[in-house]
C-alpha cells in the first residue's frame, strides 16, 4: 500500500505543475491554517507535498517533509530560495529531526496513512509542552461525494483512503498522547465561483447545524500535560480599582500564597473616593508581608488599568482579580493550578456554574452574561460558560505575543474581557473554565451599565465576528 501511495504522489508531483481547478480549495486551507500562525513560530508541515501551504503561512523557521521525492524536489523548485524554509525527504513513520517546533501542520494526509496512531505518535519527538497541532481531514459525510468527484475527473483520482469522524481523529490523538482542545468544520462549497464561494464558505457555512455537513475537519491539539510541579512559578496579581477603598485591604488580608512568589498590583483609576490614598496606606502597612506595587492608570476603562498592572509585572503567570472581591480572593489558587499544571494555557473563570449568593449579580445582567457565553462559544466554537467574569489567567510570556497580535483586532475593547478571549483564540490557546461561587458586595457600588455597556459589548461582538469568525 505504501509503495502505491507513494508512486501515485511522484506521478501526481510530475504531471501537474499547477493547482488548476482545485486551487480555490488549497487556497482556503491556507488562509485558514495561516489565521492561527504567527511570525515567531517554527513550523513543521509533516505531508508537506509541494510546499504551497509551509510557504504562505507566517512562521520564524519552517521545515516540510514528504516521503515522495518528486514532491520534495519540485517544492525546492518553487521556494527553495526563501531562507526560513526547508524540505526534507521523510517518511512520517519515522522523522528523524533534531528540533522541536511550536505548531505541527498535517493537512490532506491522514487519509492516506496505513497506521495513524504510529505517525501520530513519532510526533512526540518534535513536540515541546507547549506545541500545538493542526489536523486537517475530510468528513466522512463527503466520502459518496468525492468518488462521485473523481468518476467525473473533477478531481483527481486517488489510491483508497480512510474516512474517520472527529470522535476517531481524536481518540487517535489521545492514543498517541495529544488532547484535542477544539474541532472546527470549515469549507461548503469547494469550488470557486466570484462572490457565491465566498458568501457560501464565509458566513452560510459558518452556521449551527449547517457546518456540520462542511468538507473539511480541523482537530487542534496539544500534548497531554505531565505531572509536573505546580509550584515553578512565580505570580502577579492585578488588582484594578475604582471607588473601591473599603475592599483594598480586605484584597491583601483574604490572599493567598500562589507559586514560589506572589506580587500584588494595584491599579487605581480615576476614583471619586479615596481608593488611591487607601491603597498606599495599605502598601505600607503590609510591606513586610507582601511584594506589593501600586500605580494610577493613564487612561480609562477596566482594560486600561489591567494592561498598566501587566506592563510592570514581574511574575511568570499574569492574574487578573476584581477589586469589589465578589470573586473570592481564596478561590485563586484554583486559577494558579490549573495554568501551572499544564490543564490550560488561558483561564477564565466562571460565575455560572454554581448558584451564586442573591445580590451577586442583577437579573438583566444574569442574562446578559448567558447571552454573551452563548455568542462566544459560537465565535469561537468552544464551549463558554461565562465571558465577563473579571477573573483571568495567561502566562507572561502568551501575554507579550498576544500585545504584539493586538493590532489585528485593534484596541476594540474599554472592558478588556474581549481583548483577552479573542487574543487567546488567536494566539491558538487551550481556553479553560474554573468555576467559582459569586459572592454579594460587601463595600460601593457596581461600575457596569446594564444597558450602555451591554451595547458596546454587543457591538464588539459584531466587530469580532469579522475577525475570527467569517474570516
Amino acid at each position: 500500500m505504501k509503495i502505491d501511495i507513494q508512486k501515485y504522489f511522484n506521478d501526481l508531483a510530475r504531471k501537474r505543475k499547477q493547482k488548476g481547478i482545485n486551487r480555490y480549495y488549497w487556497d482556503e486551507i491556507t488562509r485558514y491554517i495561516e489565521y492561527f500562525t504567527h511570525d515567531y513560530d517554527t513550523v513543521l508541515e509533516i505531508g508537506c507535498g509541494t510546499g504551497d501551504l509551509l510557504a504562505n503561512i507566517k512562521g520564524k523557521y519552517k521545515t516540510g517533509v514528504d516521503f515522495a521525492e518528486e514532491q520534495i524536489k519540485w517544492a525546492k523548485e518553487k521556494y527553495g530560495h526563501l531562507e526560513n524554509i526547508e524540505f526534507l525527504v521523510m517518511d512520517a513513520n519515522n522523522l528523524q529531526l533534531d528540533k522541536k517546533y511550536d505548531l505541527i501542520i498535517i493537512s490532506n494526509v491522514i487519509g492516506f496513512l496505513e497506521d495513524i496512531q504510529k505517525v501520530f505518535q513519532q510526533l512526540q519527538k518534535v513536540s515541546h509542552d507547549r506545541t500545538k497541532i493542526i489536523v486537517q481531514y475530510y468528513n466522512s459525510f463527503w466520502e459518496p461525494f468525492i468518488k462521485l468527484a473523481e468518476w467525473l475527473r473533477i478531481k483527481k483520482p486517488s489510491p483508497v483512503q480512510n474516512w474517520l469522524t472527529s470522535n476517531d481523529v481524536n481518540n487517535l490523538l489521545y492514543l498517541a498522547g495529544f488532547e484535542v482542545y477544539r474541532n472546527t468544520r470549515q469549507m461548503l462549497f469547494p469550488f470557486y465561483i466570484p462572490v457565491l464561494s465566498t458568501l457560501i464558505n464565509r458566513y452560510f457555512a459558518k452556521l449551527p447545524l449547517i457546518r456540520y455537513l462542511n468538507l473539511n475537519h480541523y482537530s487542534f491539539a496539544r500534548p497531554l500535560p505531565c505531572n509536573k510541579n505546580v509550584k515553578d512559578y512565580s505570580v502577579s496579581v492585578v488588582i484594578p480599582a475604582r471607588n473601591e477603598s473599603g475592599n483594598i485591604e480586605n484584597a491583601i488580608l483574604r490572599m493567598p500564597r500562589l507559586g514560589k512568589h506572589t506580587e500584588i498590583i494595584f491599579v487605581e483609576g480615576n476614583s471619586t473616593d479615596d481608593t488611591w490614598e487607601k491603597i498606599k496606606e495599605v502598601a505600607e502597612k503590609y510591606k513586610d508581608q507582601w511584594d506589593i506595587k501600586y500605580f494610577q492608570q493613564p487612561g480609562k476603562g477596566k482594560a486600561d488599568a489591567v494592561r498598566e498592572g501587566f506592563k510592570h509585572a514581574s511574575g511568570d503567570i499574569l492574574m487578573i482579580l476584581d477589586a469589589d472581591l465578589t470573586v473570592p480572593p481564596e478561590d485563586l489558587p484554583k486559577f494558579y493550578d490549573a495554568v501551572a499544571s499544564g490543564k490550560g494555557d488561558f483561564i477564565n473563570g466562571t460565575r455560572l456554574v454554581y448558584p451564586m449568593e442573591k445580590q451577586a449579580m442583577r437579573f438583566l445582567n444574569y442574562l446578559g452574561n448567558h447571552f454573551f457565553s452563548w455568542m462566544f462559544s459560537f465565535l469561537l466554537e468552544q464551549k463558554f460558560n461565562d465571558t465577563l467574569c473579571g477573573t483571568k489567567v495567561i502566562f507572561k510570556s502568551d501575554y507579550e505575543k498576544l500585545i504584539k497580535n493586538r493590532n489585528y483586532f485593534g484596541d476594540f475593547d474599554p472592558f478588556g474581557d474581549f481583548d483577552l478571549l479573542f487574543g487567546a483564540h488567536k494566539l491558538n490557546l487551550k481556553i479553560v473554565e474554573v468555576p467559582i461561587r459569586y459572592r454579594e458586595r460587601v463595600y460601593g457600588t457596581t461600575n457596569i451599565s446594564r444597558f450602555k455597556h451591554g451595547w458596546i459589548l454587543l457591538k464588539m461582538c459584531f466587530f469580532a465576528s469579522r475577525k475570527c469568525k467569517f474570516i
